[in-house]
């Protein structure tokens, strides 16, 4: 049946091409979007002016002289008449005219007798024949993954989709907008890293052929961003892609955008300040409002934000207080729980499972998670008054980890007590344990001020659209489809 359609759609081409017309032509002519056209609509009729349109053509109606044109741009949607009086090579073009094809139309604006706004075609010409016959607009795309596998035919049907992507612009734009208006330099670091850090995860591996040298992805913005610091540079961020070899969820991509920012001479009380204020902002300006909904919960971003502490927390919700509690503790908590946590993991990872199960779930409203332990938390500052605890803070609303940051641990022989004690858990088998660094540490002893540090992703969006993260991406990674029998 689709080469049956196809053989027709090339034959049609064959037909235009015969009668001298280009059906992929380098040029076309447009003096107008379909949405100006539609806003501008007194003037022009008023004047009578000609306008020249392109667009895709998603419905011909009408036969004999006259037909009918449904044509969409990405902005807007009018229709078309043409007729065999007043329309230029009007059989030769309408009888190998399909749903898909692009048109190139000349005309100027009227009114129908059902009151219609509409161009009548002086000229017209194809200027990219469909080869395939696109989905029906009424029924759109049913199935989910062929939804997210094609996604061209999902936005091509979908002006709500095309829409999402246009805020998901906003989002990144307000957040770069937000920073350089508060004196941080956007800056570019390697994607390609011999040591990842900067995060609990199992990065993905590489070899550049040139050096002849295995490499990672990056997994964080992090550590290069506090180089710069050590460098002189005060106020930086990135943004950019960053990639993570871990499980797919409703909450995570292995590619995926995040930013960072890193802030010389500010601590985490001036960080949780500035956080607050710049969510909002963004906010604002990617959905207009700042009262959004995910999973069925109203959040009220506008309000003051609360804070909870990490360790008081988790010592209410399972009679654990973390400084004293043993691995075996963990462990049998963890069971108790239902986790099944792999071997070998360590104490932190231990501590952060529960905390998923017990605690982030049921954040809701937006609140400042602060003081995570150490145990967790390898490149933040110790608390000046506890030091079992860390200077950090991560944004939670809806049951999800929205950002983090902390006071940035500047102390290189602290910093390397941390790396080394990763190592042993890596070791140990712990693939998400971070690595040992020794550039950064050498990095740390030539001294790096006081900072503070935050990043967020593209997950912040995710849950502003009330959606799953794949969802809001244009080509989320996906299984390849099996390679049929010939």
């Amino acid at each position: 049946m689709l080469e049956d359609i196809k053989n027709d759609r090339l034959k049609k081409r064959a037909n235009l091409e015969a009668a001298g017309f280009d059906v992929y032509p380098a040029s076309v002519k447009r003096t107008s979007t379909l949405s100006v056209v539609l806003e501008t609509w007194p003037k022009l009729m008023q004047k009578q002016s000609k306008v020249t349109l392109v667009g895709r053509v998603f419905a011909v109606r009408g036969q004999g002289g006259i037909s009918f044109i449904d044509l969409k741009d990405e902005h807007g949607a009018l229709q078309l008449v043409v007729s065999q009086d007043k329309t230029k090579d009007f059989a030769i073009v309408r009888d190998n005219l399909d749903i898909g094809d692009f048109v190139e139309a000349t005309g100027v604006p009227f009114v129908t007798k059902k009151g219609e706004k509409s161009i009548e075609v002086k000229s017209w010409r194809v200027i990219t024949k469909s080869a395939r016959p696109i989905p029906s607009e009424w029924y759109g795309i049913a199935d989910p993954e062929t939804r997210l596998r094609k996604r061209y035919l999902d936005l091509m049907l979908n002006p709500e989709l095309r829409e999402m992507f246009r805020k998901k612009a906003a989002f990144w734009s307000s957040i770069r907008l937000a920073l350089t208006s508060a004196n941080f330099m956007e800056v570019e670091t390697p994607a390609l890293e011999a040591v990842p850090g900067g995060a609990d995860a199992r990065p993905f591996l590489t070899h550049m052929n040139a050096l002849d040298i295995d490499l990672h992805m990056r997994i964080s913005l992090e550590l290069n961003q506090k180089r710069l610091l050590v460098g002189g540079y005060e106020r930086v961020f990135e943004i950019g892609r960053v990639f993570r070899n871990e499980g797919i969820d409703a909450e995570h991509l292995q590619d995926y955008t995040a930013m960072e920012f890193y802030w010389a001479y500010a601590d985490y009380d001036a960080l949780m300040k500035f956080v607050e204020k710049f969510y909002k902002t963004v906010i604002k300006a990617t959905t207009g409002k700042l009262i959004t909904t995910y999973q069925g919960n109203k959040i009220n971003w506008g309000k003051k934000w609360a804070k909870l502490d990490y360790c008081d927390a988790f010592k209410e919700k399972t009679g654990i207080a973390i400084d004293k509690a043993t691995l075996s503790q963990l462990e049998q908590k963890a069971q108790e729980l239902g986790l099944k946590p792999e071997p070998n993991i360590g104490k932190g990872r231990l501590i952060d499972l529960i905390y998923k199960k017990l605690i982030r779930p049921f954040v809701i409203q937006p609140t400042l998670l602060i003081n995570h332990p150490i145990d967790i938390s390898p490149l933040a500052k110790r608390h000046r008054t506890s030091p079992y605890k860390t200077e950090r803070v991560q944004v939670l609303a809806g049951g999800s980890e929205l950002g983090n940051g902390w006071s940035e641990l500047n102390d290189p022989v602290d910093q390397r007590g941390r790396f080394e004690e990763q190592a042993r858990l890596r070791a140990a088998g712990d693939e998400e344990a971070q690595m040992m660094d020794e550039d950064f540490v050498e990095a740390l002893e030539y001294g790096m001020p006081p900072a503070a540090g935050f990043g967020l992703s593209e997950r912040v969006f995710a849950v502003l659209m009330d959606k799953p993260i794949r969802e809001t991406v244009f080509f989320p990674m996906m299984r390849p489809k099996k390679l049929e029998a010939k």
